[in-house]
């Protein structure tokens, strides 16, 4: 990468869309990435990895995958099952991605990372900002804490998604428990 570079870590096409817009017109030089072990079954993550991919293609943004392994997810979320949403999986789960992404971001020459995984009102903020800053404590890649839910964001976000016929899915990250 040259000069300043921000890899943007996306959980799916909805929740993203605004910011990806917004970051696209004030000239920001951002990748997309997408890497959620996280989404089961497989067929959930690709339908929304291919959103994503849509989204950056119709923007004309650099889109990168990395490996959909959920068995990685699992064994770092094992006896946490049945935590509330916003509960304890979440900061392992948080921070198990974000750790990935600042790891790809610093072997790749990103300056460094965010997340929309806050964007959603069913998900902690403050808890993804913290996993973002374990993440950068422990790989040295400064984690960008940017509240994209602020002045508007969600909301243009879930108005682009309507506007384009996003897919949206009927659960957020990880599959609920019944």
């Amino acid at each position: 990468m040259t000069k300043e570079s921000l890899l943007l870590v996306s959980c799916c096409a909805p929740c993203s869309v605004g910011v990806i817009s917004d970051l696209k017109k004030q000239g920001v030089n951002f990748t997309v990435l997408f890497y959620n072990p996280n989404i089961q079954p497989e067929s959930e993550y690709i339908r929304r990895r291919d959103e994503n991919k849509r989204i950056c293609n119709d923007l004309n943004v650099p889109f990168k995958e990395l490996e959909y392994n959920p068995k990685v997810w699992k064994k770092a979320t094992q006896g946490l099952e049945n935590e509330p949403e916003k509960g304890r999986r979440c900061d392992v789960c948080f921070h198990l991605r974000l750790k990935r992404a600042c790891e790809y971001a610093k072997e790749n020459g990103f300056s460094r990372v965010s997340s929309v995984l806050g964007i959603s009102r069913w998900k902690d903020f403050d808890q993804v900002c913290r996993a973002g800053k374990q993440a950068e404590a422990e790989t040295g890649i400064p984690y960008d804490c940017t509240n994209w839910r602020k002045n508007g964001g969600l909301e243009r976000s879930e108005r682009l998604a309507k506007e384009m016929k996003l897919y949206r899915q009927s659960y957020c990250g990880c599959k609920p428990q019944k």
